[in-house]
């Protein structure tokens, strides 16, 4: 098992806004705690106030005007009204520069990634000066600790929103639009990202993990990555590529190295190395990768994936190559 899914397994979709693991997330969150911590003084003096209105003694008679006393209230009033308006120009200013902050140009030498969302899973491309050199892979971000990526974003279909919250805020992919943002991951670790606007029937299980890991262990992902799939090396393993190819698996998916070439489908090229399948659905195990070829309606329904019909010995030569694309 890999150390991805063993780490996605033990924290199952463990993500907040309020646990930032990137400069972009701690700009959010120290402005969301200074926010809340206001708002907590604020309620309690509001509170206080209420409570002393309701429970202070009163007299039998209404007393007679008392100018000094009015004039001290209109003070308290206007203290009041001044010292709101200062907070509310504080935040103001506080929210404006957080905004620059998160949204401010990345640096030169951040990794280039596109992600491109689909009904419902995610394709992500890194680019290299060398077209030869892009690595295609689904539902998974790597990442170097400790540098910028520029995430390009892209949707084919419908209004996606991309955002793993304890890295960044949200941004829309919008079909015909290109946008953008930039994050940084500080710290190792398994990321959940989720598609942040609704966009049909599977919206809910629409999911992307971003691993950060240090620097060469990054760079070890991105060299396997731009391999191509093993040549099978067993009797089983090479029926399992000839059921592929000869199947209706080859219509829809691409496996460099081999003539599947389509793009309807998530790349499989390194399909055994992913931690989850399904867009984030379920862990990448053989029992669920037997579900989901044989049935994957049941598990995720109203996705683009058909059901396949397979002979039993067939699935098993079919799974037994599958889990040789690392």
């Amino acid at each position: 098992m890999s150390a991805v899914l063993q780490a996605v397994l033990q924290f199952p979709g463990a993500h907040s806004a309020l646990k930032p693991a990137g400069p972009q997330a701690r700009i959010a969150e120290g402005l969301w705690n200074s926010m809340y911590a206001t708002a907590i003084v604020v309620f309690l003096l509001v509170m206080a106030a209420l409570l002393w209105a309701a429970f202070r003694r009163r007299r039998a008679e209404e007393p007679a005007p008392d100018p000094a006393r009015e004039r001290r209230m209109r003070r308290v009033v206007a203290a009041a009204v001044g010292i709101t308006t200062i907070v509310l120009f504080t935040f103001l200013v506080s929210d404006i520069s957080a905004g620059r902050a998160v949204t401010a140009t990345p640096g030169k030498d951040a990794i280039q990634i596109i992600v491109t969302g689909h009904q419902w899973w995610w394709e992500v491309q890194y680019r290299d000066s060398v077209p030869q050199r892009w690595v295609t892979t689904a539902n998974e971000i790597h990442v170097p600790v400790g540098r910028q990526v520029a995430v390009e974003l892209r949707s084919t279909d419908v209004i996606h929103s991309f955002w793993p919250p304890n890295l960044t805020g949200k941004r829309d992919l919008i079909p015909g639009n290109e946008n953008s943002l930039w994050f940084q991951a500080d710290s190792a670790g398994v990321y959940r990202a989720e598609c942040a606007e609704y966009c049909g029937h599977e919206h809910a299980k629409m999911a992307l993990l971003v691993v950060a890991q240090s620097p060469d262990s990054f760079a070890r992902w991105l060299t396997q990555q731009r391999d191509t799939a093993h040549t099978p090396a067993d009797s089983l393993t090479s029926r399992g590529q000839e059921v592929f190819l000869s199947s209706a698996c080859a219509m829809c998916h691409s496996i460099a190295g081999t003539p599947a070439g389509s793009r309807v489908g998530p790349d499989l090229t390194h399909l055994a190395g992913r931690a989850t399948i399904a867009a984030g659905t379920l862990p990448n195990t053989r029992g669920n990768l037997a579900g989901w070829i044989v049935d994957p309606q049941r598990i995720k329904p109203g996705a683009r994936m058909p059901p396949n019909q397979l002979d039993p010995a067939d699935l098993r030569a079919l799974l037994a190559y599958l889990e040789t694309l690392r």
